[in-house]
């Protein structure tokens, strides 16, 4: 069951500590890459933390749009099953309630068809590539954004 967004004394909503990152790619492995409006340098795929009532489903979906403008229904969403906890860098903590450090990510992969034009949410990123799964695996910055590129090899019988 997805927490709920909390709110400190001055009625601020914190994020939940839950979210969906969702490894955009096609059937040959070009992979959807962004740049972070908010740290220049940090290239990741789609990532967000649930809202209020979403699982981590409905999360990779709206992350998808909100970040891309594409609609997720109409290709291939795959929940791949896998959870991973990572502690919360120190420059993004400020967005969650006092006392959380850590947060858990769900992995998913939305296969396209070919590289699509994407449009970017200028507020969270300010450009995009289509790389090779291998190349994005060495300019993300998450290990776990690193590890689900990893994962997306495996099952096409690759290893980085």
């Amino acid at each position: 069951m997805p927490l709920a967004p909390q709110k400190n004394s001055q009625a601020r909503m914190f994020k939940t500590p839950i979210s969906a990152l969702v490894l955009i790619h096609t059937q040959n492995l070009k992979v959807l890459i962004m740049e972070r409006a908010d740290k220049k340098g940090f290239w990741q795929s789609v990532t967000g933390s649930l809202e209020v009532g979403e699982t981590p489903l409905q999360t990779a979906i709206r992350e998808v749009r909100e970040e891309t403008g594409l609609d997720a229904t109409q290709y291939d969403l795959q929940d791949w099953h896998v959870m991973k906890e990572y502690e919360i860098y120190p420059h993004w903590r400020y967005r969650y309630a006092p006392e959380v450090t850590h947060n858990i990510e769900h992995v998913f992969g939305l296969t396209l068809p070919a590289p699509l034009a994407i449009k970017c949410a200028p507020d969270e990123h300010v450009q995009y590539e289509w790389v090779d799964w291998r190349e994005a695996a060495t300019r993300v910055f998450s290990w776990t954004n690193v590890d689900a590129l990893r994962k997306l090899g495996e099952q096409h019988g690759l290893t980085l």
